[in-house]
């Protein structure tokens, strides 16, 4: 047996990035004490949700890796616990600025980094303006605690990326995640984005777990922004699902909080075999895709 257990970190961000990074360390430590081998934080935790206006000034958030505060705080963290972090950041990598998730493994060290492959561009969810499309393709990382892939926010309603992940050998699938109220759209969304992964869970019998952030954020009007003035309520509900696509860890949509869910990875890759899914693929038939 392989045990591993899974947890997710939600929690509301200020502009503060400090005080971000504080309020996350204590989760993580909190997900640690309760056995977490493999912790989740949301997408872009250090600061409030900055895509929800444009604005020129703030893409001097963006740091090369070796520079920026979250990654190199929780290569201490995660060296000191043991546990693996998945840790997402604003990158700046020569001339050209990315959404990224450095690994780190569970002595510290940072096996690589995802850059988001997806960026969407919508009212107030305005990431293009931001970010340039990834160019490291999908990655699965061999940790200590299993092969783990990594797709940030977007990335989770494309069965694609999931697939490939799995095809890679992802024993795991963790999505950090931002998002909340549809500014246009006269829709609740979450139920849809839970759908999604949970399928992406049940297609690759492969356990999932996302972390979003909770609380309103508002932008007030001024010069920078061209007058804007907008919110989005970001709506939690984090989770972790089974390989058949179960829910087994439900958060809340308001509240602060730290999930946990447990899997042994052997049965999961015994129960994989035992579908037949990945045997009976037709990869000849799927050419379509990628026209």
């Amino acid at each position: 047996m392989r045990k591993v257990t899974l947890a997710t970190c939600q929690f509301a961000m200020t502009t503060n990035v400090q005080e971000n990074i504080a309020t996350a360390d204590r989760l993580v430590r909190e997900a640690a004490a309760k056995g977490a081998n493999v912790i989740l934080l949301p997408e872009l935790f250090e600061r409030n949700y900055f895509c929800q206006e444009e604005r020129y000034d703030f893409y001097k958030y963006a740091t090369p890796l070796e520079e920026n505060d979250a990654v190199n705080h929780f290569k201490e963290v995660a060296k000191e616990l043991t546990v693996v972090l998945p840790i997402s950041f604003y990158e700046k990598a020569d001339t050209v600025l990315y959404n990224t998730v450095a690994m780190i493994d569970a002595d510290g060290t940072v096996m690589g980094i995802y850059r988001k492959t997806h960026i969407p561009d919508d009212h107030f969810y305005q990431e293009k303006f931001y970010f340039t499309p990834g160019n490291t393709g999908f990655k699965v990382w061999d940790t200590t605690y299993g092969k783990i892939g990594v797709g940030i926010c977007w990335d989770q309603w494309f069965p694609e990326c999931a697939r490939a992940m799995a095809l890679m050998g992802a024993e795991i699938l963790l999505y950090p995640t931002a998002i909340g109220s549809e500014p246009i759209l006269d829709t609740d969304s979450m139920p849809h984005w839970r759908r999604c992964m949970q399928g992406h869970a049940g297609s690759n019998v492969v356990p999932v777990a996302a972390a979003n952030r909770i609380g309103l954020e508002t932008v007030e009007p001024c010069k920078e922004n061209n007058y804007q003035k907008s919110s989005l309520k970001f709506y939690g509900s984090s989770f972790i699902a089974d390989g058949t696509g179960a829910l087994i860890a439900d958060g809340s949509r308001d509240k602060e909080e730290v999930l946990i869910a447990e899997f042994d990875l052997d049965q999961c890759e015994e129960d994989r075999f035992s579908w037949g899914l990945f045997r009976d693929r037709r990869p000849e038939q799927y050419k379509k895709i990628t026209e």
